[in-house]
């Protein structure tokens, strides 16, 4: 009798494991936003008109740098049809800040 309530007393104690979620979709879906949001950040930046060369050369290692983050998160999911776009995206905005980059030097 005594086992009985000892295993008992432990079966309540202990409860049943818990199912914990793991949000790796979306997890990658919140770094997507964060990594967009400092693209807009650098597009803002950049838009000002106002950027030496040499930062807006700057401006371009960084941009291209977030996009290739943004498309490595992109490439985990290749069965989601939502995220290629927003790589493309992405690397347009990495070409648009290289192309400035270049301009600038060849001036």
């Amino acid at each position: 009798m005594r086992v009985a309530s000892l295993a008992l007393l432990t079966l309540t104690l202990m409860g049943c494991p818990k199912q914990v979620e793991t949000r790796v979709a979306g997890a990658d879906d919140d770094q997507l936003t964060t990594y967009e949001a400092r693209l807009e950040e650098l597009r803002s930046r950049g838009s000002a008109g106002d950027l030496s060369c040499p930062d807006q050369c700057t401006l371009s290692t960084q941009t291209c740098g977030v996009a290739e983050d943004l498309c490595g998160v992109v490439d985990r999911h290749p069965d989601r049809a939502d995220l290629p776009q927003r790589c493309a995206r992405a690397r347009e905005s990495c070409a648009e800040t290289t192309d400035g980059c270049t301009r600038c030097r060849t001036r």
